[in-house]
C-alpha cells in the first residue's frame, strides 16, 4: 500500500463454480412401489411389416379357401373321392381341348360295362365310376329288377355290383363294387354351363362291346324326355334290346307302358346305341355333363337299308340332376 492511496485493500481472488461432470444433478430416488415392479419399459416401436408379410397374410386365406373347396367335393362326390365338380377342370391339357383321342384316353378307365341277371332275361349297360372306391352311376333302366350285377372296367377286370339306390323318376341308379379301391372316378362337370353345337364325346358299351367311343354336338337343351318306370320293360326283356321311350309325341323302341317319368334331357348326335345307356357324356375339356339314357335305334335295320346306321337323336341325364341326387342314392332309397 502506497501512502497516496490511502487505506489498503486485499485483493479478491476471481470465483469460477467447480466443473461436475454429472450436472445438471440426477433426479431425486424414488423407492420402488408397495408392489416392487420396476417401472414399465419404454414400447418398442411396430415395423411395418411391409408388402412380403401382406402376401403371406393372402397366401394363407388362399389355402383355406381351397381346402373349404377340396372338403366342399369330398362332400359331394363321397369318401376316398378324386372327383371334381368345377366348371374349370382340365380333365385334358388345355392343348388338347375337344381331342377326341386325348378325352378318350383320359375318360375311358372311369366308364365301365354293366350286365345284370333279370328274372327272366338280361340287361347290358354302362356306369360311370364316380368314387376311387368303386360307387358307378348308371340308369335305374340298366339294373331294375337285377337279381345280380357284374360289372367290367376297361383294363378288363371284373367285379360284382350291389345296388345301393334307384331313383325312377330321374331314371338313376346308384351301384357299389365289392372290394374295390384306387379306381379312377370321372370329374363331373356343370350342366348347367352346357351350349347348343358344344362338342361331346359319348364312352359306353353299345351292344356288349366295351369302351367305344363316339363324337358329335349338343342338338338341344331341355328336352322332355318320357321313359317307362316298369322294370319289366328293361333292356333284354323287350325282345330288341332297346329301352322303349317317348319324345315329341312319339314313341320309340316299342311302347313305354302305362308306368312312366319325364324329365329333361341334353339332346345329341353323337351316335348311342342299346348298351350306351348309363354311360359318359363329355365335354371338350373331359368332364362328364351327362349320363346318356335314351337313344332310337330301329329294329328293321335288316331289312331296311334307309334305317341303317345311327340316326343322331339321343339323349342324356344332365350330370347336376346327377349330382343333386346323389344323397338319396346313397341313403340306399329305392323308388
Amino acid at each position: 500500500m502506497t501512502e497516496s492511496q490511502g487505506a489498503y485493500t486485499q485483493p479478491q481472488p476471481s470465483y469460477s463454480a467447480p466443473v461436475n461432470p454429472e450436472w445438471p444433478p440426477p433426479p431425486p430416488y424414488e423407492p420402488p412401489t408397495a408392489t416392487g415392479a420396476l417401472p414399465a419399459p419404454e414400447p418398442k416401436r411396430k415395423r411395418n411389416r411391409g408388402p412380403v408379410a401382406l402376401l403371406a397374410a393372402v397366401a394363407i386365406v388362399a389355402a383355406a379357401v381351397g381346402g373349404a373347396t377340396a372338403y366342399g367335393f369330398q362332400e359331394l362326390t363321397g369318401k376316398g373321392t378324386v372327383a371334381s365338380t368345377g366348371t374349370t377342370t382340365n380333365v385334358v391339357p388345355s392343348s388338347k381341348r375337344g381331342d377326341v383321342a386325348a378325352i378318350a384316353s383320359a375318360v375311358s378307365p372311369s366308364v365301365v360295362e354293366i350286365n345284370a341277371t333279370l328274372g327272366n332275361g338280361s340287361s347290358t349297360g354302362s356306369g360311370v365310376i364316380i368314387t376311387s372306391n368303386g360307387e358307378i352311376v348308371t340308369n335305374n333302366h340298366v339294373v331294375s329288377g337285377a337279381q345280380s350285377i357284374k360289372v367290367r372296367t376297361s383294363d378288363g377286370k371284373s367285379y360284382t355290383g350291389d345296388v345301393v339306390g334307384t331313383d325312377s323318376s330321374k331314371d338313376l341308379a346308384l351301384v357299389k363294387l365289392r372290394g374295390a379301391s384306387g379306381m379312377k372316378p370321372a370329374s363331373l362337370g356343370n350342366s348347367s354351363a352346357v351350349q347348343v353345337g358344344d362338342t361331346v364325346v359319348a364312352i359306353g358299351s353299345p351292344e356288349g362291346l366295351t369302351g367305344t367311343v363316339t363324337s358329335g354336338i349338343v342338338s338341344a337343351l331341355d328336352r322332355d324326355v318320357t321313359v317307362s318306370t316298369d322294370e319289366n320293360q328293361g333292356q333284354g326283356q323287350g325282345g330288341d334290346g332297346q329301352w322303349p321311350f317317348q319324345f315329341g309325341g312319339r314313341e320309340f323302341n316299342g311302347d313305354t307302358g302305362s308306368s312312366t317319368t319325364t324329365y329333361k334331357a341334353i339332346q345329341t348326335d353323337a351316335s348311342l346305341n342299346p348298351g350306351n345307356s348309363g354311360g359318359a357324356l363329355i365335354d371338350a375339356s373331359g368332364n362328364v355333363i351327362g349320363i346318356n339314357s335314351a337313344m332310337y335305334s330301329s329294329s328293321q335295320q335288316s331289312s331296311s337299308s334307309s334305317d341303317a346306321g345311327s340316326i343322331g337323336l339321343g339323349f342324356a341325364i344332365p350330370v347336376n340332376t346327377v349330382k343333386s341326387d346323389l344323397a338319396k342314392l346313397r341313403a340306399g332309397t329305392k323308388s
